[in-house]
């Protein structure tokens, strides 16, 4: 008969592993590239929508401001949200090396901005000629894409709010690289702070 002890370690989620995660990430990023790459060869984006550089000032102070407020979110953050409600991999993201930290990070942030904000965001800004719609509607597909977070209501201001923040982001500069270089330092940034005890998740009573 198992002891109590092995049956909890098998009845634990299946967290993937994090090479296998980030070779899928590559190959999602070549998709994403690639369905740009068309789009600008069709005409449908022009390279100015995607990366424009009229606004210098404007967007290092977004970049700069909108990083720092994330990661203040995600801290407060850990204070209302019991442990039992954070996702496995989030917990197993911080066990990680700094390198492959930086490394997934940044393949994940800029897979999801390349995939909501410049595919998604834009075909519906094209469809319905309406840059707030555009914004909220693939907000709302970002939401749904991280589904598995759902564990309860307040986790879901996790996944909006900056969702909501990254789409503002684009439709204000028309340039990807903001949403890319937020999403990545909210990511990084939370995550070191769990990694070296700065913030502790709030424990289950």
């Amino acid at each position: 008969m198992k002891k109590p002890e092995q049956l909890q370690v098998y009845n634990k989620p299946a967290v993937p592993r994090l090479k296998d995660v980030a070779i899928g990430y590559v190959s999602l990023l070549f998709m994403c590239s690639a369905a740009l790459f068309v789009f600008v060869q069709m005409d449908m984006v022009s390279m100015q929508r995607l990366l424009a550089f009229e606004k210098p000032l404007l967007m290092v102070l977004l970049v700069l401001g909108c990083s720092l407020g994330l990661i203040l979110f995600g801290v407060l953050m850990t204070y209302l949200v019991p442990e039992k409600y954070i996702h496995e991999s989030n917990k197993e993201y911080a066990n990680q090396p700094l390198c492959y930290i930086f490394i997934f990070m940044s393949l994940a942030g800029l897979f999801e901005e390349l995939l909501f904000r410049g595919i998604i965001q834009n075909l519906l800004y094209i469809v319905l000629d309406e840059k707030w719609f555009a914004i909220l509607a693939s907000s709302a597909l970002f939401v749904a894409f991280h589904f598995s977070y759902f564990k309860t209501p307040i986790m879901l201001l996790n996944i909006v709010i900056p969702s909501l923040l990254f789409g503002s982001l684009y439709g204000a500069t028309d340039n990807l690289i903001v949403p890319v270089i937020v999403h990545v330092a909210m990511n990084v940034g939370v995550t070191l702070l769990f990694k070296y005890k700065v913030i502790v998740l709030k424990k289950d009573k």
